[in-house]
């Protein structure tokens, strides 16, 4: 076997290091070749002799560069950077260990925001956050997306007491009873993929089916709400908050669909705070960072059967 590692990337947590590929190497079969590569020249070198590949991106004409490749492995749960479907023999294989790192997140927000952490900040706010606080026990929570992460979601949420909905359209659920379910909502937490399918699916229509009382929290892709929209709902009080991880448009090159677009005037990822109402938070599409990131992912190519 010999196995080639292209996992660069500006965080820390992202990007391959000694300490990573020792741990790698207590993971793959003995006598295997380990190639780490740090630029797409040397990658494309090195796919002549690779029978297994682990990397964050993959261009479908790369296959044929690759002679000998059996199993092409991406960390990223999104299809955004990897091909879906390779050559015939060659196995495709897409991280699905995210959901145990993102639940994390979700958690803390949610409890962050049912006590009060997120109110504006007068001197002292007691008077201002003591009747706005609550358990997180017995609220009620959507999830639109109910894949691996969606589900590992649910499960941490079920754990707090909150009662879960979750809504894919491989679950068999009409739409009518996942509309109905919104207006019940105390939380409606998207994890859907990007694409044409999902593209602006909280949109005003949504939006309009919710309670005041609900947050809307994205950790799925930036495409999947109508940002005008939303942000309306935020400043005419129509919904109470929003937590985005991620945005259509991000300083980073993270959702490829969405380049080229140019930003706009209501763009939430690059409006400067001043601009934007207290009860949105925003976070730099940071929901799965972990220092065991990549031990996670190697472990998951182990039990698998990649490695």
């Amino acid at each position: 076997m010999t196995l080639v590692v292209y996992l660069e990337w500006p965080e820390k947590c992202f990007r391959v290091d000694a300490e990573a590929l020792r741990y790698l190497r207590t993971l793959v079969p003995v006598g295997t070749k380990i190639v780490r590569v740090r630029d797409d020249a040397a990658f494309l070198r090195a796919l002549k002799t690779a029978t297994h590949v682990v990397t964050w991106h993959f261009r479908r004409e790369w296959f044929a560069l690759a002679p000998r490749l059996q199993a092409l492995a991406t960390p990223a749960a999104g299809r955004e950077f990897v091909p879906s479907e390779g050559p015939e023999g060659v196995r495709i294989h897409f991280g699905g260990y995210h959901g145990a790192i993102i639940s994390e997140t979700v958690i803390g927000f949610l409890l962050a925001w049912a006590h009060g952490f997120f109110r504006p900040e007068p001197l002292w706010p007691r008077a201002n956050i003591g009747d706005k606080c609550r358990a997180l026990a017995g609220t009620r929570a959507v999830i639109a997306g109910y894949g691996r992460i969606g589900q590992a979601i649910g499960r941490q949420l079920e754990r707090f007491g909150v009662e879960v909905f979750g809504y894919s359209r491989h679950l068999g659920i009409r739409p009518a009873e996942f509309k109905a379910r919104l207006k019940r909502a105390d939380w409606l937490i998207l994890a859907l993929p990007g694409g044409n399918d999902t593209r602006e699916f909280l949109n005003a229509e949504l939006l309009a089916r919710l309670p005041e009382r609900c947050v809307v929290v994205n950790i799925g892709r930036g495409s999947v709400v109508d940002e005008r929209a939303l942000l309306a709902a935020l400043k005419a009080g129509r919904i109470a908050g929003a937590y985005l991880d991620v945005f259509r448009h991000e300083p980073t090159v993270l959702n490829p669909e969405n380049a080229g677009q140019p930003a706009s005037d209501y763009d939430l990822a690059n409006l400067a705070k001043a601009e934007l109402p207290w009860n949105l938070i925003r976070m730099p599409h940071s929901s799965a960072f972990s220092p065991n990131y990549l031990r996670m992912c190697f472990e998951e190519l182990k039990n698998d059967g990649i490695l």
